[in-house]
């Protein structure tokens, strides 16, 4: 466990391996955790780090509006006292989004990028508005809005089938605070769309989808990687391929890091 101070608040990151730098940034209302179980498959010829993001985990809140921009800023000053000076990022979901304002603000570190359950695309209106209900649902009852946000990112058949699983992140996701929550809220509905990366960058890409994902439509995702380098890779669940698809996750992303060698 360990931390560093940025802009006046703990940012909390773990970090163990040794070799080329592989940056997990995970998902809303996640913390780095949830990469536990894939560390020590991957860490044996990889530096692995795993981060807090803002609000999240046992980082602080930097304030009432984190924009994606700030969770890669945050991001940066951890690579930055590590000594790291190229990076591969996996992120999820929400990570995903941080991943890519990082390659934008920071290209020249940027050794490989998998979005996991995630996009490049900008919330649409409906997407906005949905962020609004959950903000008044989570001020009403945060116990409540949690627990049902976080089984409705599985798969339909999953939800009776991974309720252990299911159980853990609810657990986890409740240590997030309530400043957390809107602040994350907030920066995604702001975020802006960032497809032309997926099209102008050389380096290794890959993106990870669910077909019966309740959060991302696929059919609407896998559209902005046509005719780009970006490898998609599909599973048949929902928006938590870390516990829905977890062998062939670990398998997926071995086979990318070997290939971003």
């Amino acid at each position: 466990m360990k931390f560093t101070t940025y802009k006046n608040i703990k940012i909390h990151y773990t970090d163990s391996g040794k070799g080329k730098t592989v940056v997990f940034l995970h998902g809303f209302l996640e913390n780095s955790k949830m990469w536990s179980s894939l560390v020590p498959e991957i860490n044996i010829e990889r530096r692995l780090v795993c981060i807090d993001l803002l609000g999240h985990g046992k980082t602080e809140c930097l304030s009432y509006l984190h924009t994606m921009e700030d969770m890669a800023d945050a991001v940066y000053h951890v690579i930055q006292v590590l000594n790291v000076e190229e990076v591969i990022l996996v992120g999820h979901s929400m990570g995903g989004y941080v991943a890519l304002a990082f390659a934008e603000l920071y290209p020249k570190i940027i050794k490989g990028l998998v979005l996991m359950n995630s996009t490049a695309k900008e919330d649409s209106v409906e997407r906005k508005e949905n962020r609004e209900r959950a903000i008044l649902a989570v001020k009403q009852n945060c116990k409540n809005a949690i627990s049902m946000s976080i089984a409705n990112l599985f798969s339909e058949e999953n939800r009776t089938k991974l309720t252990n699983e299911i159980e853990w992140a609810k657990k986890e996701a409740l240590k997030t605070s309530l400043q957390g929550i809107i602040a994350a809220q907030e920066g995604m509905k702001i975020r802006k769309d960032r497809e032309i990366l997926l099209h102008t960058t050389s380096y290794p890409k890959m993106l990870i989808l669910g077909k019966k994902d309740p959060v991302l439509n696929y059919i609407e995702n896998i559209s902005q990687v046509k005719n780009t380098n970006v490898e998609l890779v599909t599973f048949n669940d929902g928006h938590m391929s870390h516990f829905e698809n977890k062998a062939e996750l670990k398998n997926v992303l071995l086979a990318f890091l070997k290939r971003s060698n």
